[in-house]
């Protein structure tokens, strides 16, 4: 009651006077159940009549009273659903009981007798035609307004200048982007009809729009309804339904755009859906079907938790710390050793109030300066690290191998140590489909990073740590997307390595909220694999941009075969051929079950890449690298056994 009561006193000036005019209607409704009971009002005895007259004031008080409690007001006539109809049905029946009870205990009204006074009660007629009265009233009065508010809209949309568009899916989202559309003539949109699959919905209309047919029949919808834009109103379609929309709409020169996907609604929560449609994007149409977890539920284990975030600037690093934030972490500290990156993401975590300030803490620091990480995590003393700090472009790695291998496997390697040496709860690397069978310096500088976590594990068994492996992200700086989009921008071509060349893809926000929810299963140095769908060719990925751009594959935009860079593989694969994929508790997760190997047989590993990264000797190093994690992989004789340190998940 305490925090029903906090969340009255805040009114707006409109819910002021919908409380004011639902007290005048219980006050009009007291007084015409009078006037009903008794015949019009022409025998209403005296007594009775004193009693109407004595208690309007008080109803009007008990109105507003129990109208607040119930929050009748807090939302717009206009707006009211069928869950505020039953709102109205519990506040009405309780007005009744609160009248009916404050004139047993109050006596307003008495008559006396020669046995003393008696106290004048609510006639049962008039109780029951009060409650009906209340009911048609108050519930009329809004359906009135919300069909005379809507009434005049629904006239505009045959206005001259109005682009006529198709709504695919007459779900929810299709009826909730209707309503927008409708309510807001400025839009100058005029929806001409629905398509949805389901069978039950065929011919039906909604809101005055009818449900031309299936998406099977789209074609045939197209040149009958003649739109000048689609618009897809499923935010949990299929990248197959998504593009074979685009591709009707494509030939015939209409124009495709989408509502946001579940995930991007969630982290919107707020906006005008219509507002919010956007252009079709390639991972809209990669048919896939998106990962969508309960982020709440998933990352439940860092509410309340102190969170660290490595690599807090990059395209990995700072979708975890979007996601955490929402999680309601103690706090949260983004680190990052590029300046530039680490101010946007504490910019945007604090202007879009992802996180309070107070419980944000931005650190400017390398990971690979051990002296500065000890510093930073004695200060701020973290339960969890997430290790995102990595370099990953392939062909820079390869000309600076001595980087390649100091940050992503040293750098892996000191931050596991201090980890464990501070006793921190739970570290969890970010990893990649490269470190399998590495062919790159990159992979091979990755793979390292996983052994250095299966030493620490043996090391230090108090802390629980975790890699999370995974392909490609969308979109990420530096993935195939954004340099194909750039090509196309341009006029092309769009360069693709090899016809044959596929690659694994999956968006940022999926695999932030598959990395969070490995991040849970961490006990002793299990690598937990993304499920990360079906490959996708890359030459078909280039082909549906160019086409999403709205030019034509090899007539508008080429499409140049340049042939494969060195070390560069034609299918990245996500298990090494010593490791067993089993099953996790978690969708879409799975573990790597291997043989761990001797800590000190890895130790010794990164001793003879240190000598060499010292001696600054690239190709030597380079070689080195490629044969510890490509031939040097497999575990050694008289290694440990175990399903991933012996963890039971």
């Amino acid at each position: 009651m305490r925090r029903r009561l906090r969340t009255v006193l805040p009114l707006h000036r409109h819910s002021l006077l919908q409380l004011a005019a639902d007290a005048a209607l219980a006050a009009l409704a007291w007084w015409l159940a009078y006037w009903l009971r008794f015949d019009q009002g022409s025998g209403v005895p005296q007594r009775f009549d004193d009693l109407r007259s004595t208690m309007i004031p008080w109803v009007i008080v008990l109105a507003l009273v129990v109208f607040a409690l119930f929050r009748t007001e807090h939302k717009q006539w206009r707006y009211v659903t069928q869950r505020d109809y039953l709102g109205l049905l519990q506040a009405t029946v309780t007005l009744t009981l609160a009248v009916a009870g404050f004139v047993a205990l109050v006596k307003p009204v008495t008559i006396p007798t020669g046995a003393g006074d008696v106290n004048v009660s609510i006639p049962t007629g008039v109780v029951a035609l009060f409650v009906l009265l209340m009911l048609l009233f108050i519930a009329g009065a809004r359906f009135i307004t919300h069909n005379v508010r809507e009434r005049p809209v629904r006239g505009l949309r045959a206005r001259s200048g109005a682009r006529r568009v198709l709504i695919v899916g007459a779900g929810d989202g299709g009826r909730l982007l209707l309503r927008e559309l409708l309510r807001n003539p400025e839009l100058a949109l005029n929806p001409v009809g629905f398509v949805d699959d389901d069978p039950l919905k065929q011919r039906v209309r909604i809101d005055g729009v009818k449900v031309l047919g299936d998406t099977a029949q789209l074609p045939r919808i197209l040149d009958e309804a003649e739109p000048d834009e689609i618009l897809i109103a499923i935010p949990s379609a299929p990248g197959t339904l998504r593009a074979s929309v685009v591709r009707a709409g494509r030939e015939r020169g209409v124009p495709v755009r989408t509502m946001p996907t579940v995930f991007e609604l969630l982290q919107s929560g707020s906006g005008a859906i219509a507002r919010q449609v956007r252009d079709v994007q390639v991972e809209d149409v990669l048919g896939r079907e998106p990962v969508r977890m309960e982020l709440d539920r998933v990352g439940a284990y860092l509410t309340g938790e102190v969170v660290l975030v490595t690599g807090a600037g990059g395209s990995i690093g700072s979708e975890l710390a979007r996601q955490i934030a929402r999680v309601a972490p103690r706090r949260l500290i983004v680190l990052d050793h590029a300046e530039d990156n680490l101010f946007h993401i504490q910019r945007e975590l604090e202007d879009e109030r992802h996180v309070h300030p107070s419980v944000l803490d931005t650190v400017l620091a390398d990971c690979k300066e051990e002296e500065r990480m000890r510093e930073v995590l004695r200060q701020y003393r973290p339960t969890v690290i997430f290790h995102a700090a990595a370099y990953k472009h392939v062909g820079l790695m390869e000309v600076n191998p001595a980087e390649a291998v100091r940050n992503n496997a040293d750098g892996t390697r000191l931050m596991a140590r201090l980890a464990g040496e501070l006793g921190i709860g739970r570290f969890v690397l970010v990893s990649t489909d490269k470190a399998v069978m590495p062919a790159t310096v990159m992979g091979a500088s990755k793979a390292l990073a996983e052994y250095a976590i299966e030493e620490m594990t043996v090391r230090f068994p108090q802390t629980r740590y975790a890699c999370v492996r995974f392909g490609n992200v969308l979109g990420s700086s530096g993935s195939v997307v954004p340099i194909f989009r750039r090509q196309i921008k341009r006029g092309g071509p769009v360069t693709v390595t090899d016809e044959r060349m596929t690659r694994y893809f999956m968006t940022i926000p999926e695999a932030v909220q598959l990395i969070i929810r490995a991040g849970s299963l961490a006990e002793n140095g299990e690598i937990l694999v993304l499920d990360m769908g079906e490959p996708v060719r890359i030459i078909e990925l280039a082909r549906a941009m160019i086409e999403l751009s709205g030019l034509i594959p090899d007539e508008d935009i080429a499409i140049e075969v340049v042939g494969r860079r060195p070390g560069e593989k034609l299918h990245e694969e996500l298990f090494n051929a010593y490791e067993r994929p089993q099953p996790t508790p978690a969708e879409k997760i799975l573990r790597a079950e291997r043989e761990l190997r001797d800590p000190e047989q890895i130790a010794a590993w990164f001793d003879a890449v240190a000598r060499l990264s010292a001696e600054g000797d690239a190709g030597a190093l380079a070689a080195e690298v490629a044969r510890l994690a490509g031939g040097g992989s497999a575990p050694a004789a008289g290694a440990q056994t175990g399903r991933s340190g012996g963890a039971s998940i």
